[in-house]
């Protein structure tokens, strides 16, 4: 009965340790070089519900994040929504 409650405990551990990597940052401030952008990424986490729309590769940072990568990405999905900023100073805050 002990090795049964220590597995299931060993379990419930790892199944909360993953949840809580995989939930990510609140926000995220990207590169001065692509211009002064807070990313309010849980919500998007939430809103969207599938991080392979960002994350095509896998969780953590988007090796080809750039301004191409996110005019094609964000804007673009924004524009499909319908919902969010596509002008250049709803993102690039002075």
């Amino acid at each position: 009965m002990k090795k049964i409650s220590a597995v299931v405990a060993m379990f419930a551990v790892t199944a909360f340790a993953g949840a809580a990597l995989a939930a990510g940052p609140e926000k995220i401030e990207l590169p001065a070089s692509m211009g002064k952008i807070s990313f309010p990424h849980k919500k998007h986490q939430e809103m969207l519900k599938d991080c392979k729309k960002c994350h095509e590769k896998g969780p953590g940072k988007i090796a080809d994040l750039g301004k191409d990568w996110a005019h094609k990405t964000c804007k673009g999905c924004h524009t499909e929504m319908k919902k969010g900023p596509v002008g250049c100073k709803d993102c690039h805050k002075k």
